[in-house]
């Protein structure tokens, strides 16, 4: 099972013509259905989504129903023990606190691969590698 961020649920529903070819990578990623997410990824997406300033924003609903598509996913819950693992790996590798804790939610689903955009790409955080999906 692979973890994935944020970034590739937005890129999954970009409607943007310049994020088409993410967005059918991400597609793709969702599809085969091997990955795992958290409370935070889902939060993360629903803000982002809807966002006013967002030129293809959904409506609540519409982000309501694909948050609630997406917890047919193994969903990793926001824990004290990811909390607090999240506190550590932040300091030791001097990531932020936010990216720290999808490292640890993708650790704590057993996750050896963690697909983003964002972070950075082949690095490995004890275990989990962040892998860009779109550096093909």
């Amino acid at each position: 099972m692979r973890f994935v961020d944020t970034n590739i649920l937005l890129y999954a529903i970009s409607r943007d013509p310049a994020e088409q070819q993410k967005a059918a990578i991400a597609s793709s990623i969702i599809e085969a259905g091997d990955i795992g997410l958290s409370v935070q990824v889902l939060q993360e997406f629903y803000v982002q989504a809807t966002r006013p300033t967002r030129d293809d924003a959904l409506t609540h609903q519409q982000a309501s129903q694909l948050v609630e598509s997406f917890t047919r996913f193994p969903i990793q819950d926001i824990t004290q023990t990811v909390m607090r693992r999240a506190l550590q790996t932040r300091e030791r590798f001097e990531v932020s606190y936010w990216d720290a804790a999808i490292i640890e939610a993708a650790r704590e689903l057993s996750c050896a691969e963690l697909l983003s955009e964002d972070m950075a790409d082949a690095q490995n955080y004890h275990g989990v590698t962040v892998i860009n999906p779109f550096n093909k």
